[in-house]
């Protein structure tokens, strides 16, 4: 892509914004802190059991190591895999580094968790105006402030900078000019946009679409009568229009996360066991977040699309990660027998009241585990 977004060919009204993604965040925050761990395959999380890998370093990854993954899978791929629990206080210490970073160069920011935002440079406080510069020095001084790299994406719009972020990673910079969108979302394959699981990819190619130039091909009935409230999402996607725009200062409304099956399951000692790896990760993630919260939510979504959801409010905040665990397990032993397989499952924390007021990430930021 061309190496900057000049103002002279912008169209009117198009943002200049930049998503920032730190790499491999957690596991290069124990990397840097503890210097034995450099360039060794590391996983943060839990190590027998029900444990799961939270985060993976790239070396790592290389071994197909990846988030989400029960933690003796991944000692299976990779056996000299070492495993560090997660020390939340340095992740949050370096984000809130980060964070200044950030609001050094504009106002616009908003978080999607402590490791990634999205900027809005429309208009940037330095009076730079190139939002490539910009992206170019919030990478060197992420890097001199915390001894972190970091990948950024810039374009237009934010699901084009999303994507751009993605795609040299780690460590790297990609540009989406103005006019150049569709181009870019053409050649990609279909599992790279954001809500397309292993199932829904499955139902794209059975379909006839395995690129964004597929899905661009479809019209929008023909998307709605296969894919229902999500078929305006995809056809604006396959455009690459996007007219979100970056919201600073949001109050968080809920920290959860959910899991995306390659296979249906059905049985009840499978999603019992899949609830524990979701209880576990979204505790951690909970725990990053310092939320407190009166309501848990159990979503599951069927083979067919439909989603189901469970919740139980309580009068005081949940107590601790026991007791998120006790409630989850009861809605889902009320929730059994399912009336047929399902391909997501999710938890949510809600009605939060002690998480961060400035700049917390919004509600629909939540941890996808596919």
């Amino acid at each position: 892509m061309s190496e900057d977004l000049r103002d002279d060919g912008e169209a009117a009204g198009l943002r200049k914004i930049i998503h920032v993604d730190m790499d491999a965040f957690f596991a290069s925050v124990e990397q840097r802190d503890e210097p034995d761990l450099r360039g060794k395959p590391v996983a943060v999380g839990g190590a027998g059991g029900r444990g799961v890998v939270a985060a993976a370093s790239y070396e790592a990854r290389r071994f197909g190591v990846r988030s989400a993954m029960p933690s003796v899978t991944a000692k299976r791929l990779c056996p000299d895999l070492i495993f560090v629990r997660p020390h939340f206080d340095a992740y949050k210490e370096a984000s809130r580094q980060i964070r200044r970073v950030f609001e050094h160069h504009t106002p616009l920011v908003e978080p999607l968790s402590l490791d990634e935002a999205y900027l809005d440079v429309t208009e940037d406080r330095l009076g730079i105006g190139s939002a490539t510069r910009i992206a170019t020095l919030i990478r060197q001084e992420i890097k001199a402030k915390t001894q972190l790299t970091a990948s950024a994406g810039v374009s237009y719009n934010k699901f084009l900078a999303k994507l751009a972020s993605d795609q040299n990673k780690p460590d790297g910079l990609c540009v989406i000019r103005p006019g150049e969108g569709a181009q870019f979302v053409a050649g990609l394959p279909i599992r790279r946009f954001h809500g397309v699981g292993p199932k829904a990819e499955e139902k794209m190619k059975r379909l006839g679409i395995a690129t964004g130039a597929d899905l661009a091909a479809k019209d929008i009935a023909f998307l709605r009568a296969h894919f229902g409230s999500s078929a305006d999402y995809f056809f604006r996607a396959a455009r690459g229009i996007d007219l979100r725009p970056v919201s600073a200062h949001r109050l968080r409304k809920s920290v959860g996360g959910e899991r995306t099956f390659s296979e249906d399951i059905s049985s009840g000692a499978a999603l019992r066991d899949t609830l524990e790896t979701i209880i576990d990760i979204v505790w951690d993630r909970i725990e990053g977040a310092d939320a407190r919260g009166r309501t848990v939510t159990l979503k599951v979504k069927f083979t067919d699309f439909q989603l189901m959801t469970r919740a139980k409010s309580l009068i005081h905040p949940v107590a601790d990660k026991a007791d998120f665990a006790r409630i989850s397990r009861e809605l889902l032993d009320e929730a059994l027998p399912l009336p047929s397989p399902i391909r997501l499952m999710g938890l949510t924390l809600s009605n939060l009241e002690g998480a961060e007021e400035r700049n917390a990430p919004p509600d629909t930021a939540q941890l996808s585990l596919l």
